[in-house]
């Protein structure tokens, strides 16, 4: 199936708590029917997430149902409204969306306008607050966010203001246990201009804050685009990654035969890492059946 919408527009529409409708194509009705199909036995080394905004379309309550059968752990990328229904599922949220809000027209905490501007951080520092709140109350791990784009700012000034800005939330973060997971995007297809586009980047600015509750949420798909050598870069940076995203490359389409990275290697560096958190599996199905498309994922990063 054709998803034309970006990963852009999804996570803003979903950080300001809005339905995501329009540019997704509709999934066949079969989507929503409970996958009655026993979870494939597990090799233990992989607790499995799955990115609520890919099946925009399906209802939650569908998806973490479907989830739940399939072994998986986690639905994410979800708002703390949404809290009640992964629980009742026996679910976790993994990666907790990210808040929103407006100075003036400009809407402010998704991925374009966020942590590297100082006059943002004023409007910033609450909304986060409340969300680390909601988070820890909920017992769930982790609370995404972003840099925002350069927009002619040098990535030196960058990394000063994030860390300004995070060191006035992370005393919160740190007393309740919530870490707080700064995302690698690629700025050449995806998210053009975004700051956070390199891991070293990313890793400089974890040194720079210096708490034990700010790493990176490492996605696969984006880290390819952008340096490669993924399982290397893995190996070396472990310390400062809290999470991981999946995603077929080109294209963030299944992570099968079809792209050119091999997940099964890629599970296995992360598990002789000594990881122990989540990796959420994060493509667009282009199958005519989604949930097999997830059955066919979970399966391949089951090592």
């Amino acid at each position: 199936m054709n998803y034309p919408i970006s990963r852009r527009t999804a996570l803003q529409q979903l950080g300001a708590g809005t339905a995501l409708l329009a540019g997704v194509a509709a999934i066949p009705h079969t989507m929503k029917a409970l996958d009655k199909t026993p979870p494939a036995p597990s090799g233990g080394r992989i607790n499995q997430s799955v990115c609520q905004w890919c099946y925009a379309k399906m209802p939650l309550e569908d998806l973490c149902a479907n989830a739940a059968a399939m072994g998986l752990k986690s639905v994410e990328l979800i708002q703390p409204k949404d809290f009640a229904i992964v629980k009742k599922h026996g679910l976790i949220c993994a990666m907790v969306m990210n808040p929103s809000t407006k100075i003036g027209e400009v809407s402010v905490g998704g991925i374009g306008k966020a942590w590297n501007r100082l006059e943002y951080h004023d409007a910033l520092v609450p909304i986060y607050e409340e969300h680390l709140k909601a988070t820890a109350e909920a017992g769930y791990p982790n609370l995404i966010c972003f840099s925002g784009n350069r927009d002619g700012m040098t990535d030196a000034q960058g990394l000063e203001n994030c860390a300004i800005g995070l060191k006035r939330i992370l005393p919160l973060a740190e007393k309740l246990n919530v870490t707080l997971c700064m995302e690698l995007l690629n700025s050449r297809v995806n998210h053009k201009d975004y700051m956070c586009d390199h891991t070293a980047w990313g890793v400089e600015l974890c040194k720079r804050v210096g708490s034990p509750r700010f790493k990176l949420l490492y996605d696969i798909y984006h880290m390819q685009i952008m340096e490669g050598d993924v399982i290397a870069t893995i190996k070396a940076n472990q310390e400062y990654i809290a999470h991981y995203h999946t995603g077929g490359v080109p294209g963030r389409a299944e992570i099968d035969e079809t792209q050119e990275l091999f997940y099964p290697a890629i599970m296995r560096a992360i598990a002789d890492t000594g990881y122990k958190g989540y990796v959420a599996q994060e493509f667009v199905p282009k199958h005519a059946d989604p949930m097999e498309s997830l059955r066919q994922s979970v399966r391949i990063c089951d090592v």
